[in-house]
């Protein structure tokens, strides 16, 4: 990479996708400048999962002891029947997993994930982490670019990985496709302590009820003090919304009439805030000369896959490893990881939006054509279905 040994690579976003990349460059000797619009560098949000391939990731950027030290790992991965409160079926997550997709399953606080990616950046002195710095667009020549803040200075680097999520400023400038695309789905999130549970559900599972344009997940956190609780409705909802307080008597509106056994675990539920789900068309346009898209700023995707942080540290370790890989080709290193992601990235963006629709939200004979087809599926079926998702690395389609 032309230039790469005076001017580091500059960073839009301190999320789990920038800090990702910042460590994986950093592996490669390749210094960073991450500029996080926040005044301090945080993750809001409760639980997320993670599927083998975030293990790979994990292990690939360096902290994959750190990264298993606080997750929990599940038993099941499992569908339950909203409307009548019976499973459905169930992907065991045991040793024939573990052995099939060579990593674990787990879950674990988005907070605590992304202190284990701030602490190792802080710990390199090749990423300076930089706050209060928001990116609003850049300006770029044959041989840099140079990023415009909000406060009116710039910072100039050699390339500039935008990282910025759902409302990228730097996607605005690469693909210039306006705003996201409102799915009409609400989500309604609150944390649980394990007490509070009701102790007939308190499995070790990633558990997930479907009912008529609702569905119900919950899992537990933090080494089993809490349950995070993510309950969402198709209610065409028509702006976005992100992380607003709601209470309680809002949330059940949308989930009346499923049964009593899933409508209690709502009750329980506290401190509810809501968002309004986005996500958008796949494109290719990800390259504008040194600029290049990353996580959700690329493939902003619906939660149904559970995949938004996996693929964004699947693209981290993908862009490290060409930028490592094509030192004086910066140009060739872009194409290599836009043509290797894009691909993979639209699958999980489509496939998320078909989940919705043909699992999670449908009615009637819908619903149980679902349930015929799921329940029928053997365990070694089900590792088949999910070869093509949790065998990924970042380094293959």
């Amino acid at each position: 990479m032309a230039g790469a040994s005076t001017q580091p690579v500059l960073i839009a976003g301190g999320g789990i996708g920038g800090l990702a990349v910042a460590l994986g460059l950093a592996q490669k000797g390749i210094r960073s400048i991450l500029l996080e619009k926040a005044a301090a560098l945080g993750e809001i949000g409760a639980g997320i999962q993670l599927g083998p391939n975030a293990f790979h990731a994990f292990d690939y950027l360096g902290v994959g002891e750190a990264a298993r030290n606080m997750a929990v790992y599940v038993d099941h991965l499992r569908l339950m029947d909203a409307m009548t409160a019976k499973e459905i079926c169930h992907v065991d997550l045991g040793e024939a997993f573990r052995g099939r997709f060579g990593n674990p399953y787990a879950v674990v606080h988005r907070g605590d994930l992304h202190g284990v990616f701030l602490k190792a950046c802080r710990d390199s002195d090749l990423i300076d982490l930089r706050v209060s710095s928001e990116v609003v667009g850049y300006d770029q020549d044959g041989s840099s670019v140079a990023t415009r803040l909000a406060s009116g200075d710039r910072v100039t680097g050699s390339l500039l990985i935008g990282a910025d999520g759902l409302w990228s400023n730097v996607r605005k400038q690469v693909a210039g496709d306006g705003k996201p695309r409102v799915s009409g789905h609400t989500t309604y999130r609150s944390v649980i302590p394990t007490e509070r549970m009701p102790e007939d559900l308190r499995w070790n599972a990633a558990t997930l009820w479907a009912g008529t344009k609702c569905h119900l997940v919950h899992y537990p956190l933090s080494g089993w003090k809490v349950f995070n609780l993510v309950v969402t409705c198709h209610n065409d909802a028509p702006e976005p919304v992100a992380g607003k307080p709601v209470p309680e008597a809002e949330v059940m509106r949308g989930f009346a009439h499923i049964h009593e056994r899933a409508l209690d675990i709502i009750r329980h539920g506290t401190n509810w805030k809501l968002w309004v789900l986005c996500d958008r068309d796949p494109t290719e346009r990800w390259i504008d000369g040194r600029v290049v898209l990353l996580g959700d700023a690329a493939h902003p995707m619906l939660q149904y896959f559970a995949q938004g942080a996996c693929q964004a540290m699947e693209d981290a370790v993908c862009l490290s490893h060409m930028l490592g890989s094509h030192a004086s080709d910066h140009a060739g290193a872009l194409e290599k990881y836009r043509s290797l992601r894009f691909p993979r990235t639209a699958r999980v963006q489509m496939l998320s939006r078909a989940i919705g629709e043909h699992i999670y939200h449908p009615s009637g004979e819908h619903a149980r054509l679902r349930n015929a087809i799921m329940s029928a599926k053997s365990q070694e079926e089900w590792y088949g279905d999910l070869a093509w998702l949790y065998g990924g690395t970042g380094l293959k389609g």
